[in-house]
């Protein structure tokens, strides 16, 4: 299920300025512009004189690359001498997609001015071996081949003592990245980093590879009469690494990212100049154009990345991207995909071990979750972290132990993983501050990863979790802004495109500037079904998509749409408010939508004004509270100690409530609530144990036990009977019987394919849905519900 707990944060009621909505109408004539209006209005972008440059990125001016002042100077000035005097240099990037494309970008631009493969070489570090940045092995190494001249990027600017260590080889170090800042500038020949810059300035958000492109800018103008290709053919690599990173898309961000997509749409054409057949079969294996933002970050960014995620070593993308062998490209990308179909069902299979250990944390007393284990993939380890933290509304750091099949004793002490923020909570500071406790770490405010020895880590969790209560008290449950309140209706407007293309004109989507939630109330789902995706081969992967279409009462035609990683039985089968983003499909050619989150429709999110009212029905919230009711006041209360499903429960404790003039205390707790399959092998143990002891199993000690209603156990029963149990309900006595077993070894899929079973399911999922919003569903609306 999604996360029902999330506060919705709803769009706020403005009137926009007529006059505001007729410059976009300038800027954009196709466009209606008054979705695009209130939305721009929303997010700051207010003045008319801005928005030129904002919707159409050819009126945008660039900063120069030397803004970056005498850093910059010196690193071109460097590299003049290292082309002058024919010496050999060396790229050193890192194995994320920001990484590999700066990687190539620096491969591409520098090589305009050194001769691949001779005078210029590059490397990137092992994610399963080694750790991000520089580290002393990999310089040795350098050093000894005759390299004197390292210019990192997307890294290096905390390698103090790397730095010092290539200083004592002769090897100079030029370092182009954006992470965060050591306390005092490293000793190397040049450091071209945006953080040195106001948080204002429009290079202040640059990525990886946007910083190693102004270097390749910079040298470009330079010296102008050596490139044999323009600069702008390395925009495409540009707009890929700076949309998967986790960097603002504002300013030159949002220039190069535009510009870059531009670039990236031509490679759809094989004789344009500077093709690329390696981005080509990307987006033709992705089934993809390369005109929107979601081409990279669901199309050829997870590919870049899956690279090191499943191998280790992300050197072949280098090649996949800047290679112009077609055959070896095709070659390349072909691994590339097979190795992103398998990260999707590492991925799959380590979220589920995750939430299992979830389930031995006390959240309501935990800031920020820490867990490690023996055999977690490192690989896929940040993107797991990011699902809890934005589930769970914590930071989160996933540890492991896995060191690619080494068993020696000092690599099984050692735990290295990957840490992801929320709710604008600053990571970096918040683990730097325990540094004493790592071996290594690095990143920024909202991703990182490090390693520990096993005997620091309950020691680092402690510190980590005491900081962070000291400095933000309880940190508040995870919200979700809405942008737009549309029916079905709306998105049918010429089957989807009058709203889409008024979406259109803030793309580039990312930080500070995200893909727009549309919130649809009062819906419902219908035409529901499941599969498990395919890869290109042809092979099942566990990882899957749900296909439905959504209707409200503005429309009985329903709209198509997605929801990725969910099964069909997590969609609730009663009327919901929908978060939705709206999208368009390239390989079937429509628009659709894709689900973000949902929960039961019942009231407006938004706090009604009581002070006209007065109410009959005083509310006490005592939930996830251990409260004696002999320590409240001696006024009446009627106590609801079970958390209820639906609203008619509740109803009936506050017709009680008002008849006795009493209070109505809320004081039910959360639990933590077992997963689909757990429950069914609880049933099925239940159901062992009472046919081999001959006992009959009561109906209400089912229900205890498994904390389901008498619907869902009773189709739980008709599941049991499906899986091979005689079973029998006495409906005068409430007793179950089971007779006989002829149950088969199934595994979960083929328990999953069983029509009862899927029944069940969704049953459970509805209960426990409705549990959950109960559980957080502020008190003025349930004051609203019941008194209206």
């Amino acid at each position: 299920m999604a996360n029902s707990i999330l506060d919705w944060q709803l769009p706020p009621q403005i009137e926009i300025p007529p006059e505001f909505v007729a410059a976009i109408r300038k800027c954009k004539p196709t466009v209606s512009g008054k979705y695009a209006a209130r939305l721009l209005w929303q997010r700051g972008i207010r003045e008319i004189d801005r928005l030129s440059g904002y919707l159409d990125c050819d009126k945008y001016q660039p900063s120069s690359p030397f803004a970056f002042g005498i850093e910059m100077t010196a690193a071109v000035e460097r590299l003049k001498k290292a082309y002058i005097y024919a010496e050999k240099v060396a790229i050193w990037g890192d194995f994320d997609a920001d990484g590999v494309t700066a990687t190539s970008v620096l491969w591409d631009g520098l090589g305009q001015f050194f001769a691949r493969g001779e005078r210029l070489s590059y490397y990137i570090p092992d994610r399963m071996k080694e750790s991000h940045g520089l580290n002393v092995a990999g310089i040795k190494k350098l050093a000894a081949q005759g390299i004197t001249l390292i210019v990192t990027c997307d890294t290096g600017s905390t390698n103090i003592k790397e730095v010092e260590y290539a200083t004592k080889l002769g090897v100079d170090v030029i370092v182009t990245d954006h992470h965060t800042l050591p306390a005092k500038r490293p000793p190397v020949t040049a450091i071209i980093n945006p953080r040195y810059f106001e948080s204002e300035h429009p290079l202040f958000h640059l990525s990886g590879v946007a910083v190693a492109y102004k270097l390749v800018e910079a040298l470009y103008l330079t010296l102008p009469d050596i490139p044999k290709q323009p600069v702008e053919y390395l925009l495409d690599l540009v707009a890929i690494g700076l949309i998967a990173d986790l960097v603002q898309l504002s300013g030159d961000c949002r220039y190069l990212a535009q510009q870059g997509i531009k670039r990236l749409t031509q490679q759809n054409q094989p004789d344009i100049d500077g093709f690329r057949p390696g981005v080509h079969k990307l987006l033709q294996l992705c089934k993809r154009n390369g005109d929107r933002p979601t081409d990279i970050s669901f199309g050829i960014a997870p590919r870049i990345n899956a690279i090191s995620r499943i191998h280790g070593d992300a050197s072949f993308g280098v090649e996949l991207l800047t290679s112009q062998d077609v055959d070896r490209c095709h070659e390349l990308a072909a691994e590339t995909e097979l190795a992103n179909t398998r990260r999707k069902e590492l991925q799959k299979n380590t979220t589920l071990k995750v939430q299992s250990k979830l389930l031995d944390l006390d959240l309501s007393t935990t800031s920020v979750i820490v867990l490690v284990d023996s055999n977690w993939s490192p690989g896929v380890l940040g993107l797991v972290a990011g699902q809890v933290a934005q589930e769970h509304g914590k930071p989160t750091i996933l540890l492991s132990t896995n060191s690619d099949g080494d068993t020696s004793k000092e690599k099984a002490k050692v735990a290295r993983g990957s840490a992801r923020s929320t709710q604008n909570i600053d990571l970096y500071q918040l683990v730097n501050s325990q540094s004493h406790l790592l071996n290594s770490f690095g990143g920024h405010p909202f991703a990182a990863g490090m390693s520990i020895n096993l005997d620091n880590i309950p020691v680092f969790t402690e510190a980590i979790n005491q900081q962070l209560q000291a400095k933000l008290g309880t940190i508040p449950p995870p919200s979700i802004a809405t942008d737009l309140v549309v029916t079905v209706a709306d998105l049918q407007v010429s089957n989807g495109r009058e709203l889409f293309e008024d979406l259109l004109l803030l793309e580039p989507y990312g930080m500070g500037n995200p893909a727009p939630k549309l919130l649809i109330k009062n819906c419902q789902f219908k035409d529901v079904k499941n599969r498990n995706i395919q890869d290109f081969k042809g092979k099942t992967v566990q990882y899957i998509r749900t296909k439905f279409e959504l209707v409200d009462a503005t429309s009985s035609k329903g709209f198509p749409g997605l929801w990725w990683g969910h099964y069909e039985h997590e969609i609730p089968r009663v009327k919901c408010d929908a978060l939705v983003e709206l999208d368009f499909n390239s390989y079937e050619k429509r628009f659709e939508i894709r689900l973000v989150e949902v929960r039961p429709a019942a009231i407006d999110n938004k706090s009604p004004n009581f002070s006209d009212r007065q109410f009959a029905l005083k509310i006490l919230d005592f939930r996830q509270e251990s409260i004696e009711p002999a320590a409240i006041d001696s006024e009446p209360i009627i106590w609801v100690k079970q958390c209820p499903s639906e609203w008619d429960e509740l109803q009936c404790y506050c017709q009680q409530a008002i008849q006795t003039s009493s209070k109505l205390a809320l004081n039910y707790q959360s639990t933590n609530l077992a997963t689909n399959s757990e429950i069914l092998q609880q049933l099925i143990g239940m159901a062992k144990y009472a046919l081999q002891a001959g006992e009959s199993i009561n109906l209400y000690r089912l229900r205890s036990r498994l904390n389901l209603s008498d619907r869902a156990i009773r189709l739980g029963l008709d599941a049991l009977v499906e899986i091979g149990f005689d079973v029998s309900l006495q409906n005068q006595t409430n007793l179950v019987t089971i007779t006989l077993s002829q149950m088969q070894e199934r595994n979960e899929l083929d328990l999953y394919s069983l029509i009862t079973v899927r029944e069940f399911f969704a049953a459970i999922e509805e209960e426990q849905f409705k549990r959950n919003y109960f559980l957080h569903v502020p008190v003025y609306a349930i004051e609203a519900s019941l008194t209206t």
